[in-house]
């Protein structure tokens, strides 16, 4: 019952053994599953009631609103979901971009042993509209003008491995040898009639550009292709691939009033991850020989906000790579929160290694008087070392509102600092008797949902300059995360940008020279930072084992 209810809805946003046997028939059953097990809440329905729309309810809430069709969703243009281009597959290449049945069956086992989901351009399109998360690294492969090595070579392997698979067909090539091998009508018949395949119009006769043809050559290749595919197979034909991926306004309008739902593009000098497409009329896609750079930065998105609150603290940690307003954020998020507090100051992968932590943000603000020193500026209390160390009685009033982090094992408070009642271990207890960690951070970035003010940062020197920020805090589904900012930026659209990233609370760390991230011993700054004695970071829920790094760069 639990395993369900912490789930999210099957194929859309998680990832199985056999991902894509049906995009539909998969979350019918796994809600199915649910609600049957669901049935032994009939002695507390109260309770059962509460925790099946905790589960449910962000999801069911985001299918039935989703985006203006056919604008990208805000939350879908955070991941990084690839669509990846195929041609001929054919045992000896004729062009550079042809691919053999070994090439090609390499990708696949690589595509495994990364730990990435192929999903379908359902799961796909479901995700750009209402911003669902997909399995945490996806990828959709795609296979254009129906060549005979699609049937002999790419259906077998995708039943092999169990991968979906998109095959855009022009209509006039089938059943012919213009130039090269083609499927038949019987082998489409067969492959159309498999829950892994989708089957895409790709026109009629593959004109070398659509925006060349008459109104009425148009409405023949976009239309009567889908007619053509729709009575052959005897199945909907739901999308199109635009040959040479040309389009215009004209021709999307026309793909629009035939009832495609949406529409595959390809530009080779502007390739991008589906999110960054212009509209589900212009899905962007990666050539096949892009798969080593994307694979590595596949990522399908942040969990969805909760309805009632409360924290996540068992969910694997994981890195994500995005940009927000222009500026590349590294986000790491999950795992159980903690604080360090070194005996003196070192670089953020020397402090972890000491420790059970995989992930960790240069922390509170600290004394530069000395070198080896690890005063704190404020009280800071640390689970590492037990031991409460009360700030500077002269600096702590220049402190008071900025946010004390409290942390306990069951959650995270952000209050503003009293140097009253907060420099003591019993006052701090005072506020959360189970506390573990506790420092003062530098400012509030975002305070319950809401972006940050000017007049919100009081005394703090020289907070909207332009610097590269660390921070960290939680999202809205409850879940702890720290980050830094790859590219400088004030605290005030650093805490707008955060707040469109889905923080519910978010304070800035010591920043500037001092920004440091590291994950599993190596550093994801792009330079050496000022040594730290204080460090925010996560501990895997279970083991390390468990972290998964679901994007990079």
């Amino acid at each position: 019952m639990l395993t369900f209810l912490a789930s999210p809805l099957p194929v859309l946003a998680q990832s199985t053994d056999n991902p894509c046997s049906g995009a539909g028939s998969a979350q019918f059953s796994g809600l199915m599953s649910g609600l049957v097990e669901a049935s032994t809440w009939v002695d507390e329905p109260a309770v059962g009631m509460e925790m099946l729309l905790a589960s449910l309810g962000p999801q069911l809430q985001s299918l039935l609103s989703p985006s203006p069709w056919p604008m990208i969703n805000e939350r879908a243009k955070q991941a990084k979901v690839p669509v990846l281009m195929y041609h001929d597959i054919l045992p000896e290449k004729q062009v550079f971009f042809d691919v053999t049945p070994s090439e090609f069956e390499h990708h696949l086992a690589l595509i495994h042993a990364q730990g990435l989901t192929p999903i379908s351009l359902d799961q796909l399109v479901t995700h750009l509209q209402t911003g669902l998360p997909l399995p945490e690294k996806p990828i959709l492969l795609t296979f254009d003008d129906g060549y005979g090595g699609h049937y002999q070579y790419v259906y077998p392997l995708l039943k092999k491995y169990g991968y979906p698979g998109v095959f855009s067909i022009y209509t006039a090539k089938v059943g012919k040898h213009l130039g090269r091998s083609s499927l038949t009508w019987e082998q489409l018949r067969e492959m159309a009639a498999d829950p892994l395949v989708t089957i895409a119009s790709h026109s009629l006769t593959h004109p070398p550009d659509l925006r060349a043809l008459s109104d009425a050559q148009l409405q023949q290749e976009i239309t009567e292709s889908k007619q053509v595919l729709e009575a052959e197979l005897g199945i909907p034909i739901r999308y199109f691939t635009y040959p040479a991926g040309f389009y215009d306004q004209r021709v999307s309008k026309l793909v629009t009033d035939a009832g495609y739902r949406a529409a595959l593009t390809m530009d080779d000098l502007h390739e991008g991850f589906a999110g960054e497409s212009e509209s589900l009329l212009a899905i962007k896609r990666f050539g096949q020989s892009a798969l080593p750079q994307v694979l590595p930065q596949a990522w399908g998105g942040s969990p969805l906000p909760k309805w009632f609150p409360g924290f996540d603290f068992q969910s694997p940690v994981a890195v994500s790579h995005t940009t927000v307003n222009q500026i590349p954020l590294i986000l790491i998020s999950g795992g159980r929160p903690m604080t360090i507090h070194a005996d003196s100051r070192y670089q953020v992968p020397e402090i972890l290694a000491k420790t059970s932590a995989i992930a960790g943000v240069d922390g509170g603000f600290f004394s530069l008087e000395y070198l080896d020193s690890n005063v704190m500026i404020g009280p800071v209390f640390s689970q590492q070392t037990q031991q409460f160390v009360p700030g500077n009685a002269s600096e702590n009033p220049r402190l008071a509102g900025r946010p004390l982090v409290l942390i306990s094992p069951q959650e995270v408070r952000f209050i503003p600092f009293d140097p009253s009642r907060h420099n003591t271990l019993a006052g701090i207890q005072a506020e959360m008797p189970n506390v573990t960690d506790a420092f003062v951070a530098a400012a509030w970035l975002v305070k319950a949902g809401q972006p940050q003010p000017d007049s919100a940062f009081g005394n703090l020197f020289d907070f909207n300059a332009e610097r590269h920020r660390a921070f960290w805090g939680i999202n809205k589904s409850g879940q702890p995360v720290i980050g830094v900012s790859t590219e400088p930026v004030g605290s005030v659209n650093l805490g707008e940008i955060l707040a469109q990233a889905d923080f519910q609370d978010a304070v800035m760390l010591d920043s500037g020279a001092s920004t440091s991230l590291a994950y599993q011993g190596s550093s994801l700054v792009g330079y050496t930072p000022r040594p730290v004695p204080h460090v925010v970071a996560l501990v895997p829920p279970f083991d390390s084992n468990q972290a998964c790094v679901v994007a990079a760069r």
